[in-house]
């Protein structure tokens, strides 16, 4: 089944940077865009930045020119670097593919911006 482990969150300064990592099992990994969420409490799971199999990566507007995805087919991981964070910044990011697949979601990693 598919499995989808993040890491790299945490609590960090307004206009710090983060790097997290996402690590894909029981899928073809280099056949799907891959993507990350963020979700915060009382609010749906909302499309942060996606990659698609041609590498070509998509950011919502809040975030651009901020954070970059990446991704490695070899290792089936696929990563966001977050800079200049701000507070609304602030949520639990999941990966997953896009379109995500529905009952497959990770843990997700939390990452807080505040000073």
């Amino acid at each position: 089944q598919v499995q989808l482990v993040e890491s790299g969150g945490g609590l960090v300064q307004p206009g710090g940077s983060l790097r997290l990592s996402c690590t894909a099992s029981g899928i073809i990994f280099r056949s799907n865009t891959m993507a990350w969420y963020r979700q915060t409490p009382g609010k749906q799971r909302d499309l942060v930045a996606s990659i698609t199999t041609a590498f070509r990566p998509g950011y919502a507007e809040p975030v651009k020119g901020r954070f970059t995805i990446s991704r490695d087919n070899a290792r089936n991981t696929v990563d966001l670097q977050m800079s200049s964070l701000k507070p609304e910044d602030t949520g639990v990011y999941y990966c997953n593919a896009w379109p995500a697949f529905s009952g497959s979601w990770g843990q997700g990693t939390q990452v807080t911006v505040s000073s």
